[in-house]
């Protein structure tokens, strides 16, 4: 009924609190899908778990930036009861909480998504079990390696991408 994926992400948003996780797990999916499309339900939950990363980080702008994309990609959702298993109900006025502390530079908390479908909520809290993670666990911010993954991670297979890349438009040219 749900991707894989993004029980997956739900898992880590809620249990392990790796957003840039998340972020990886969602934007694989999203581009094998066949949608691609910038306005995807997808592209705004990976935001929402970009902004939570960047508030842990007290990035406030980078998480004020992408946190208003993903409010304005999951609005196109609103009028549906539930938006992928989610109470729409509760998600909006979280949302423009968040929002609010952001704009306020308040320090990070940890939030858990109101999971409106049980079957979504029972796989989750399986998925996070098989994960050695505890479901809404508060974010560990001493871990280095969550907090600041983006900065810990191997960039070698990116910067070879972006080689080739340029190499590739210089031979079209």
């Amino acid at each position: 009924m749900y991707p894989k994926a993004y029980i997956q992400f739900l898992a880590h948003f809620h249990g392990d609190r790796d957003y840039f996780e998340c972020h990886e797990i969602l934007e694989e999916y999203w581009k094998e899908s066949n949608e691609r499309k910038k306005d995807s339900i997808w592209v705004g939950f990976i935001l929402l778990a970009v902004s939570r990363y960047h508030q842990r980080r007290k990035n406030f702008i980078g998480a004020k930036r992408t946190l208003e994309k993903a409010i304005k990609i999951l609005s196109i959702q609103e009028s549906r009861p539930n938006i992928q298993g989610l109470d729409s109900g509760s998600l909006f006025p979280l949302l423009s909480k968040l929002l609010d502390q952001i704009n306020h530079e308040e320090s990070y908390q940890s939030i858990n998504l109101q999971i409106a479908d049980p079957i979504l909520l029972d796989a989750c809290i399986k998925e996070c079990r098989s994960k050695g993670f505890i479901w809404g666990q508060e974010s560990d911010l001493g871990d280095e390696s969550i907090v600041h993954r983006h900065k810990l991670r191997d960039r070698t297979y990116v910067t070879e991408e972006r080689i080739e890349a340029l190499k590739n438009r210089k031979d079209n040219r």
